[in-house]
């Protein structure tokens, strides 16, 4: 047994003991076999997805809510061309290795972790975004996707879309002349959670393996099904849920990676709830060397529509602006495309929408074996949802952080490092150590 593996036992993570599927590259005809873990909401659209595709089948399914896990498996009868395999434990279903890859729809503070452990078990990885719960786990799952060298695709689809990639290489080629500022925008709708008491783990719910490495806490409603995104033990706010597209066109519009000074206030207002992230947050990220701004406002209730035309919903401003010295550009996160305006009079320059094909594209790589094929391949998808963590941990400590790029750690400021680090509950930990 290797240190690595040593230290990574020591941590307190399943003692499996996986050998390590050959990589190999799969021919087109070839079925990849696929799992996918997390079912209650995007995990729905995964199977519906990756089952579309031509040679892929899901064979495992994966939820520790036994009822969801048996509703899904049910009505995944019609349209699956055979019944599949059902897990409770993540960990036992990566001892199959009839799996070639996992897709990873869970809650975020899961995500890291069962990264890295499919890496570890052999098998390629679709994790949903953000890819991380903060900024250490995200660096640790690059880490181990560079050492059992895998297949690992962040699930910011966006990047799969060929009117946004047509957007950003006009911003390369200078359309709008020198990119300055993004703004990333995320002003979705969310009425109260109100208030729900503590109750007894309601039936089929393990509820130990869904707590996994955050810290225990007696089961409520308001810290399971969707509203665990509002509870900073298991979600990060509305910035690393919805606003994660968002974040990621803005930073790869822009260009950049890290920041040297990231800025953000906000609270939780209007309501009288059990959320605990705020529902109002504007942050900003200064890149000195490329002298570029990245500013990003989340709003929840009424708004105007700051995106003009391109707008998919009418409650919804959900998107990005890239301002430039010769106009300007709106990109939306729900219809998939983007308008320039040109000029001191605001002329519409070109514009597009179209799909996106983000499976496929995962599923392309897991073929090819190259990671050059990925359009988010995991260390983008780490770059973005950090960006995220720091502004989260400058609104909780409520003062401006000096971030160091080389580092990756926040200057002289041991409170914000450890927000940045996260803990972990045994045997659930993310190793120190890849």
């Amino acid at each position: 047994m290797s240190k690595t593996r040593r230290d990574f036992l020591r941590a307190g993570t399943a003692t499996l003991a996986w050998s390590m599927l050959p990589t190999h590259t799969h021919s087109a005809n070839e079925t990849i076999r696929l799992a996918v873990v997390g079912l209650h909401g995007r995990g729905k659209d995964h199977i519906r997805s990756f089952s579309a595709l031509p040679n892929v089948e899901i064979i495992a399914l994966c939820d520790v809510d036994e009822a969801v896990l048996n509703q899904v498996a049910d009505e995944c009868k019609a349209y699956l061309r055979q019944p599949v395999k059902q897990y409770v434990d993540y960990r036992k279903m990566l001892e199959d290795k009839e799996i070639d890859a996992i897709s990873i729809a869970t809650p975020n503070h899961w995500h890291a972790l069962m990264g890295i452990l499919a890496c570890q078990a052999g098998k390629d990885a679709y994790v949903e975004k953000p890819c991380s719960h903060n900024l250490f786990e995200g660096r640790q799952l690059v880490a181990a996707q560079q050492k059992y060298n895998r297949i690992v695709a962040h699930g910011t689809q966006s990047r799969s879309c060929e009117a946004l990639q047509e957007a950003i290489q006009l911003l390369r080629d200078g359309y709008l002349g020198e990119v300055y500022y993004a703004k990333g925008l995320c002003y979705k709708w969310r009425d109260t959670i109100g208030r729900t008491p503590e109750v007894p783990v309601p039936d089929g719910v393990h509820y130990d393996l869904w707590t996994g490495p955050a810290a225990e806490q007696a089961f409520s409603p308001n810290r399971f099904h969707y509203n665990w995104h509002w509870q900073w033990a298991y979600g990060n706010g509305d910035m690393g849920n919805q606003g994660v597209h968002e974040m990621d066109v803005a930073r790869w519009g822009l260009g950049v990676e890290w920041p040297d000074v990231v800025s953000a206030t906000g609270g939780h207002f209007m309501f009288d709830d059990d959320q605990q992230t705020p529902n109002m947050l504007v942050a900003s990220f200064q890149f000195k060397a490329e002298r570029k701004m990245l500013g990003f406002e989340v709003r929840h209730w009424h708004t105007n529509n700051e995106l003009g035309e391109i707008n998919g919903n009418d409650r919804n401003v959900v998107g990005c602006i890239f301002y430039g010295s010769e106009g300007f550009m709106t990109t939306h996160g729900f219809d998939r495309g983007y308008q320039t305006y040109l000029g001191t009079k605001r002329e519409k320059g070109k514009g597009r929408r179209s799909g996106e094909t983000h499976f496929q594209n995962f599923i392309d790589a897991v073929r090819s074996r190259k990671q050059e094929d990925l359009n988010a391949p995991i260390r983008e998808g780490h770059l973005s949802a950090g960006l995220i963590h720091i502004a989260n941990a400058s609104h909780m400590l409520e003062r401006t952080l000096h971030f160091d790029r080389n580092e990756e750690r926040v200057i002289e400021d041991q409170d914000a490092n450890t927000l940045l680090h996260g803990r972990y509950r045994a045997p659930y930990s993310v190793p120190e150590t890849i």
